[in-house]
């Protein structure tokens, strides 16, 4: 009896027992098995083409799924124009006032009817092309309208019974070389006046005008066919360049004089930029005390005892302490007066900009405004009833002035004008209660992040 003195076990496999038959074909067996057997370096291409592939289904997985996801959320409705204004020229800008499309055009003014799209009036009695309209409707269907040129000219209008009266031109002047341009326009919620920033050659300054509207409704009512006296007639079919461009070069005086049917706006307050901080003239603080005592406003740091002499060491000292520095940053100051821009808001009767007795105040009639130039610490607050004694070309003092503790950059005022939003350099945003005067919250963004406007939603 043969006994076996190992244990059984499967002998390894190994080459020389692959059967030889079965070497020749084995692929039409099994077609991925020559994947499995290829040599390098191609099993390693293999693996990297993989790779990417995988890669980009994931990434495509994921815009799918992102696709899938926006399907469900709210999409905004799209809307498509229903009617059309056939116009001659060039539309610039427009502005919507009750029933009203005002069109600004190469040429002129152009008024169509909302209803129908259809044309009404226009005006192109100066061929001058306006850049920005500014309307309000003040009933009895009449409307304010404000257009700026591309001069910086202020047309004032009114728009009654489907006719253009012009006004006033607010800032012209005979001599050419004063010639100032308009930089913005505001008008009051109610109509009852009008802001307008000018830019000469070499400053900037804020006029603000009170318009006669009920006494233009009045003068409307008595004279119902003054409309077909005014410089308002049908667009003429040929409006040829070459008579554009030289019309546009002829002062609009004639046009200005011949129209002027209608009670005048009031110029009320000349708002200029603060001047700046130079060295103080008293010799004692009671003469600064004094001077407080006459009316100056406290605030514009214009009433102290810092001499030009200290000034002068102060900055001597400066300069040796940061040279390296200030070299490094270069001479950004100019010598030359550079025109200043402002932002501003017609203020109603509030705690902060009180009325006295003896101005007669309406709740929804702004008593005031406030102002900050660029660059400006201060918000100045200036009422509408400063004394007969102070000529509007003086240099006007504000009423309430507010220190900040940075640059003020924008500021905003609600749409029921009872609160005031301030943001200044150093990104802090503070939000004012007008009727109270006191501060409702303060808000500090990081300090590597600018403000460039700020709104009320």
């Amino acid at each position: 009896v043969y006994i076996r003195k190992h244990p059984l076990e499967i002998p390894p496999p190994s080459e020389k027992d692959w059967l030889k038959d079965d070497e020749e074909d084995f692929f039409l067996q099994d077609p991925d098995r020559k994947r499995d057997v290829l040599p390098q370096p191609f099993r390693m291409m293999n693996k990297l083409v993989m790779l990417v592939f995988e890669n980009a289904m994931g990434i495509i997985e994921k815009r799918e799924m992102l696709q899938e996801a926006q399907k469900l959320k709210v999409q905004p409705t799209k809307c498509f124009p229903t009617a059309e204004f056939q116009i001659t020229g060039k539309a610039s800008c427009l502005a919507v006032s009750g029933k009203y499309v005002f069109v600004g055009l190469s040429v002129g003014l152009a008024a169509f009817k909302v209803s129908d799209c259809k044309e009404v009036c226009t005006w192109d009695a100066v061929k001058t092309e306006i850049c920005a309209i500014h309307a309000l409707d003040l009933g009895n269907e009449c409307h304010i309208l404000l257009a700026v040129d591309e001069m910086g000219l202020v047309w004032l209008f009114c728009f009654h019974k489907e006719s253009f009266l012009l006004i006033k031109i607010l800032n012209e002047v005979e001599d050419i070389s004063k010639r100032s341009t308009c930089v913005e326009v505001v008008v009051s919620p109610g109509g009852d006046y009008t802001g307008v920033l000018l830019q000469g050659n070499t400053k900037a300054w804020l006029e603000i005008y009170q318009l006669p509207k009920d006494s233009w409704l009045k003068e409307m009512e008595k004279s119902p066919g003054a409309a077909a006296r005014l410089a308002c007639r049908e667009r003429r079919s040929s409006w040829t360049s070459a008579v554009d461009v030289f019309l546009l070069q002829e002062p609009p005086v004639s046009a200005n004089k011949a129209n002027a049917k209608l009670s005048l706006p009031v110029l009320l307050l000349k708002v200029r930029p603060p001047k700046p901080i130079t060295g103080s003239s008293f010799k004692s603080p009671l003469d600064a005390l004094k001077k407080v005592d006459d009316g100056s406003m406290l605030g514009l740091g214009c009433n102290h005892l810092i001499k030009d002499s200290q000034w002068e060491q102060q900055e001597a000292v400066f300069c040796s302490t940061y040279r390296e520095y200030l070299e490094a940053e270069g001479d950004r100051e100019s010598k030359e007066e550079i025109p200043r821009r402002a932002t501003f808001h017609f203020f109603l009767p509030s705690r902060i900009l009180q009325v006295g007795p003896e101005m007669k105040v309406q709740p929804d009639v702004p008593a005031g405004i406030s102002v900050h130039w660029d660059g400006s610490h201060n918000l100045c607050l200036y009422l509408f009833n400063h004394p007969l004694k102070e000529k509007v070309d003086s240099d006007l003092k504000p009423n309430v002035v507010w220190p900040c503790a940075a640059p003020i950059v924008c500021s905003a005022v609600s749409s029921c004008s009872r609160y005031l939003a301030l943001a200044c350099e150093d990104a802090t945003i503070t939000i004012w209660d007008k009727h109270l005067g006191y501060p409702l919250s303060v808000t500090a963004i990081l300090e590597e992040h600018l403000i460039h406007s700020i709104h009320f939603l």
